[in-house]
């Protein structure tokens, strides 16, 4: 969703309007402080082989996954994001709660389990493997590397806005001060990840987890209490603002019609399922069970924000017409201002600067936890499935860490030079990456393990089919931000009945179709693959380090279904 502004002033050259942009000598400390912990955590817990660099060792327990999948989850679209779509968009955001709340549903029912029991290291690999394609392969693993590019800019963004509160204008020559900040927090990220692997990286994530939602429930009950808007529910009690924020924040449909909501909350819910960095946490877990519970335990840590974040932009909206301006109307409250909202809101209620900066930290700690699961999913997409699968199969683990790592590296370049100049609000940039998910992985990950007639020919035919289908909304709206002579999207009834943000509704069908029709007119895959698709549906418990293919391998496989 293309909000007003974006395509007519780039985003480096707006500043949170209301937001302190000064160095503070308290939070900074507390932020650093913080970033120093990330490093050292990263460091004893670094990486030693291939094991612990893609799937922490098997080892994590179900609650310390849960943490990371909450922390791995809840990026600056969710702290920061989510709030700014519901202060610019009213009803519209609520999309985007329903949405990425969902999808969890579906993977705990559908696939956590059954993702265990494939038991590889990345999505790519998964699909490599089920389809037997090193083609198919190959383009999971650049559709993976361009979800994680993607979605990243989203953080580096959200990074480089809260950065702003804490150490104000860092004066770098040629530089804003945002860009300066995206520029020097993607570097201290991208240092810690080329360390830590994702041993280190789940470890981090439920230290991450524990200071942002500290942070946003802090800050939401704390400005909440103090400011007379509630006392010890605010998730219900901000249902008395309403009548004060305006028929843009409170009417349905009122910014949006039902169809983009409609198309924005169903692509969330698929990209959900779709997106590498949050499957590939299935493979970091023990056994099935603990790849179930983990998803329960994750998905209650999710809801402890999101159910609050609605309630947290009607204090901020409301704080931002008392202080400073009205929200709606022109010039009404910027898209840099709204990404910040949470941030600016514990400002504007008069709340001491640490406090403040302690709810800033909790943004750059989401930022961060959900950039170090994207960049491992990207670097292991280049390492694992690319370099090793297709390049080079002889590599020795020392090569494979390099070429992850410098995939890392790679990455994070990318990423911030992509981030200084971004096309749409924090948001909006992820959910593009969540359409991408949806259109292309999603189908494969399901009927790869529901149907196991699903073959080689029926996934490629639906992979190209749904990287088509998105690639042509993002060229019709995104690009032309980029272009200064051209105005606008390139055609608005495509970017109507196919926008970019929720082109999954579209994409999915087609693509389950596509890959349907070509699976049964072309031949059936191996006997094997069958077998191994069975075994992901068995009752019987797996070693640690065992996955389907080892069991039908060994001649345990169960022929119920046979």
């Amino acid at each position: 969703m293309m909000l007003p502004e974006s395509g007519i002033v780039l985003q480096s050259e707006l500043l949170p309007r209301g937001l302190d942009v000064s160095f503070k000598v308290v939070p900074a400390i507390l932020v650093l402080a913080m970033l120093t912990v990330f490093l050292a955590i990263g460091y004893v817990f670094r990486v030693a082989d291939t094991e612990d660099m893609w799937v922490a060792g098997r080892s994590i327990g179900n609650i310390e996954n849960g943490m990371a999948i909450g922390a791995n989850w809840m990026s600056a679209a969710s702290y920061l994001g989510m709030a700014a779509l519901i202060a610019l968009s009213g009803f519209y955001g609520l999309a985007f709660v329903v949405g990425w709340t969902t999808g969890y549903f579906i993977l705990l029912i559908f696939m956590a389990a059954q993702m265990r029991r494939f038991g590889k290291y990345t999505a790519p690999d998964f699909v490599g493997d089920r389809f037997n394609s090193d083609a198919a392969r190959a383009i999971a693993a650049i559709t993976t590397f361009l979800i994680g590019f993607v979605y990243a800019i989203g953080q580096a963004r959200g990074m480089g806005l809260v950065g702003l509160y804490i150490f104000g204008n860092l004066g770098i020559p040629g530089l804003s001060g945002y860009q300066a900040m995206v520029m020097v927090m993607m570097a201290i990220t991208v240092g810690y990840l080329t360390l830590s692997g994702m041993l280190g990286a789940t470890k981090n994530m439920a230290v991450q987890y524990i200071i942002l939602i500290v942070a946003f429930l802090a800050g939401m009950y704390v400005v909440g209490f103090t400011q007379g808007y509630s006392t010890l529910l605010p998730q219900l009690e901000y249902g008395t603002l309403l009548s004060e924020l305006g028929n843009e924040f409170t009417e349905p449909f009122a910014t949006a019609g039902p169809y983009l909501w409609i198309a924005t909350c169903f692509s969330l819910v698929v990209g959900t399922c779709g997106l590498p960095h949050v499957l590939v946490r299935f493979y970091t877990v023990e056994n099935e069970r603990t790849a179930r519970w983990s998803t329960v335990w994750g998905l209650f840590f999710i809801c402890l924000l999101y159910l609050g974040a609605p309630a947290y932009t009607a204090f901020g909206t409301r704080l931002y017409d008392t202080n400073i301006g009205a929200t709606y109307g022109d010039p009404g409250m910027s898209e840099a201002t709204a990404d910040v909202l949470v941030v600016l809101a514990a400002q504007l209620a008069n709340l001491p600067q640490w406090f403040v900066g302690l709810v800033a930290a909790g943004g750059i700690a989401a930022a961060i936890a959900t950039t170090a699961g994207l960049f491992i999913a990207g670097s292991s997409a280049i390492s694992h499935d690319i370099y090793t699968n297709l390049i080079n199969p002889a590599a020795t683990q020392r090569q494979q860490v390099l070429v992850g790592r410098l995939s890392i590296v790679a990455l994070g370049v990318l990423t911030t030079l992509a981030a200084l100049d971004p096309a749409a609000p924090i948001a909006a940039l992820v959910s593009y990456a969540f359409s991408l998910a949806g259109a292309v992985l999603f189908p494969m990950f399901f009927l790869g393990l529901w149907w196991e007639n699903t073959n080689r020919e029926g996934a490629l035919a639906g992979m190209l089919t749904g990287l088509t289908i998105w690639t042509i909304p993002m060229i019709n709206e995104v690009l032309p931000t980029y272009v200064s002579s051209i105005e606008g999207t390139l055609s608005p009834a495509l970017a109507q009945w196919v926008p970019a943000i929720g082109s999954a509704l579209v994409a999915v069908p087609i693509v389950f179709a596509v890959t349907i029709v070509v699976s049964v007119a072309t031949d059936e895959p191996p006997v094997e693959t069958k077998r191994v698709v069975r075994q992901c549906h068995s009752p019987e418990p797996m070693g640690q380090q065992q996955t389907a293919e080892d069991v039908v391998t060994d001649g345990g496989e169960t022929p119920a279904d046979d």
